[in-house]
């Protein structure tokens, strides 16, 4: 199993995962509208020979056989210092 990975131009590292290239259809409206353009990022395979930086490969695979797509937000921002105080 392949997968194509696109990035948004309007959130920052949030990237979508798709099974076909440009194949939008299952992806929700309101989804791709906060989305921002699309832009192309690269093909990966699913196979395991491959590690994704911030996914688990296992999820990427069941999300893109569900719902047709899997969504990549960025981590959450770590305040630094509420941290700090908290010590």
């Amino acid at each position: 199993m392949f997968c194509v990975i696109y990035r948004s131009t309007k959130q920052d590292q949030t990237y979508l995962f798709i099974e076909k290239k440009d194949d939008f259809s299952r992806v929700p409206p309101d989804l791709l509208k906060h989305f921002g353009k699309p832009v192309l990022s690269m093909l990966l395979p699913l196979d395991g020979s491959k590690k994704l930086a911030s996914a688990d490969v296992n999820k990427v695979k069941d999300a893109l056989t569900e719902q047709g797509f899997y969504l990549q937000l960025p981590p959450p921002i770590t305040n630094l210092l509420s941290a700090h105080n908290n010590r």
